[in-house]
């Protein structure tokens, strides 16, 4: 048996990976939800894979995020700081920007209005 819910659906979630100087650009695009958690962490963390490691995430495709991202932002976070780098956010719609305020993450991961400005911060 087939979910149908995830079958109308996809386009449920997709991740390019880009590099810009000596940053990586995560664009991602669809839902972040308990579904795909895993897939966006692993995406994350082999993008974190310079010394030290610079990632921007994209999220102006994204649309919808549930508690699961949240909690895949701070594993990231963690893990790029622990090896001296960083992780900002770009792009993030109205919805998502909402839900990272809420939680209070924008204060610790950096949340910028397009990838260039989160690039030259």
């Amino acid at each position: 048996m087939t979910d149908p819910h995830r079958a109308a659906r996809p386009d449920h979630l997709s991740v390019d990976h880009t590099t810009v100087g000596d940053s990586k650009v995560v664009t991602v695009r669809g839902e972040i939800d308990h579904e795909v958690k895993d897939i966006l962490t692993d995406a994350l963390l082999a993008s974190a894979d310079t010394a030290p490691p610079r990632v921007v995430v994209d999220l102006s495709g994204v649309t919808f995020m549930d508690s699961s991202g949240i909690n895949v932002f701070v594993t990231v976070h963690r893990a790029v700081s622990d090896a001296q780098g960083w992780l900002r956010i770009a792009g993030a719609q109205e919805s998502v920007l909402r839900i990272l305020e809420l939680v209070g993450l924008d204060e610790i991961i950096p949340c910028h209005p397009t990838v260039e400005q989160a690039l030259n911060a």
